[in-house]
């Protein structure tokens, strides 16, 4: 049996696909399973990954049902105890498996554990800005308190122990864009989260990816489920309130009141900062503006950081 279980999920990624094996293919730790999950691709994509012959790949080919199902049945599958999620239009550097194998050594009693990633454009590689500074290369983070700016782990930057899913589920299928930060706060309610600090995941930007497109926010987490919670977790409760505070402006942005008003609803007032209010009062077109400013300089737009 492998050490890892690498579950690769793939919808239309043709032109990136394979870098994103090879990335695999080409780590300095070799002990693991590859099982790729070609989620009903329309294009060449399953053509390239047929091109790899290495024992280590297992393709599945389904019916497109969106990226939870796929990266479920890749977990499902699974035969190695630590699972690493890679979506299959992002790399990894050559030694990602080799750092956390070897923080898996260290901290035998952490079942979560994560890198710092950048930002791949067409002209340039951005490392990614989180809400807080660590100059140690481990550390036991708490994924609420950590996760202010960017979050702490991502879907091609976590690599998890299987058995934690009896506690956190998998991830909900029936979200369609956000289903990762739902999951992930699952994560964070049962484990704290190993931070190693080197940039050893590479996200390339895609305007037309699913995240980047989808907008209706019928699609997206209402983070309903977790009122209880964040009753007696403050850290959680800030959390979810950026995250409301984003679909906020989203919202306006949309002309959606209904979900305006949803999110906004659920915000503690204290929690936002005097920025974020001014945001939320200012008209559509202010924020569109802001919005254009912002892209100009050619990199991924968040919503919370408008």
């Amino acid at each position: 049996m492998s050490f890892f279980s690498v579950i690769i999920t793939v919808y239309n990624k043709a032109e990136c696909i394979k870098d994103t094996i090879n990335s695999v293919l080409n780590q300095s730790y070799k002990d693991f399973e590859i099982i790729i999950i070609n989620d009903g691709s329309t294009d060449k994509s399953e053509d390239i990954i047929k091109t790899f012959n290495d024992q280590r790949i297992n393709l599945i080919t389904t019916k497109n049902q969106g990226a939870s199902k796929a990266r479920n049945i890749g977990i499902e599958k699974a035969t190695a105890t630590y699972i690493a999620l890679l979506d299959g239009d992002d790399t990894w550097e050559i030694d990602y498996l080799k750092h956390i194998h070897n923080a898996i050594s260290k901290f035998p009693d952490i079942k979560i554990f994560t890198t710092g990633i950048s930002h791949k454009y067409d002209n340039k590689t951005v490392p990614v800005s989180y809400s807080f500074k660590q100059k140690e290369l481990y550390k036991i983070r708490d994924f609420f308190q950590s996760s202010l700016d960017f979050h702490l782990i991502t879907s091609s930057s976590v690599v998890f122990d299987k058995s934690i899913i009896s506690k956190t589920g998998l991830f909900d299928p029936s979200i369609i864009s956000g289903q990762d930060t739902d999951l992930w706060i699952r994560f964070g309610l049962h484990f704290k989260i190993l931070f190693i600090n080197k940039q050893l995941v590479y996200y390339n930007f895609d305007p037309t990816s699913l995240s980047n497109t989808t907008f209706n926010l019928s699609k997206k987490p209402k983070f309903d489920n977790y009122f209880n919670e964040e009753k007696n977790n403050i850290y959680l409760k800030v959390f979810l309130d950026n995250n409301r505070y984003a679909m906020s402006i989203l919202s306006k942005l949309l002309n959606d009141k209904k979900h305006f008003l949803y999110y906004t609803s659920h915000i503690n007032p204290k929690n936002l900062n005097f920025k974020q209010h001014f945001l939320l009062k200012s008209p559509k077109w202010l924020l569109k503006l802001l919005l254009k400013v912002k892209s100009l300089k050619g990199e991924k737009v968040y919503y919370p950081n408008t």
